[in-house]
């Protein structure tokens, strides 16, 4: 992975969630409800890509780490599960089980470089965005 580019394009995911967030405040009250919705399916969106990371390195995967490939592909299915039970939960419910998934979801991956699953660069970067994606979710509730 080209750390440079991971980073410009993993910050620039991060625009629509800020953008919804700014949203949600500055625009007029009647387009709130849409600002919301957008931060939900979003977050659902980013939710199942996380999770698609952790197929391609299990179809990726050394010999070596062949029993792995079970937990892999269950962190790969399981965030995208979540996303779509968001989508249909009220936005109440949807907004603050989205970011405890993309956070929780780092911190299994986290558990996973422990292993030596998951490469080390990719966590700091997972981390920042995974904080400033949950704060942009949580904003519409704590604001």
């Amino acid at each position: 992975m080209t750390l440079r580019t991971a980073w410009l394009l993993g910050l620039a995911g991060l625009l629509p969630f800020a953008g919804a967030a700014l949203a949600y405040f500055a625009a007029p009250d009647s387009w709130s409800g849409f600002a919301e919705g957008a931060l939900i399916a979003y977050g659902a969106v980013i939710l199942s890509f996380l999770g698609a990371v952790h197929w391609g390195l299990a179809l990726r995967a050394p010999v070596e780490e062949a029993a792995h490939g079970p937990a892999r592909l269950m962190l790969g299915v399981v965030p995208a599960l979540l996303g779509w039970v968001a989508l249909l939960l009220p936005d109440i419910f949807a907004l603050p089980l989205l970011a405890l998934a993309i956070l929780g979801t780092a911190g299994l991956e986290q558990w996973a470089r422990g292993l030596g699953l998951v490469p080390g660069e990719y966590l700091v970067l997972r981390w920042v965005l995974s904080i400033g994606a949950a704060l942009c979710l949580m904003a519409p509730i704590t604001g």
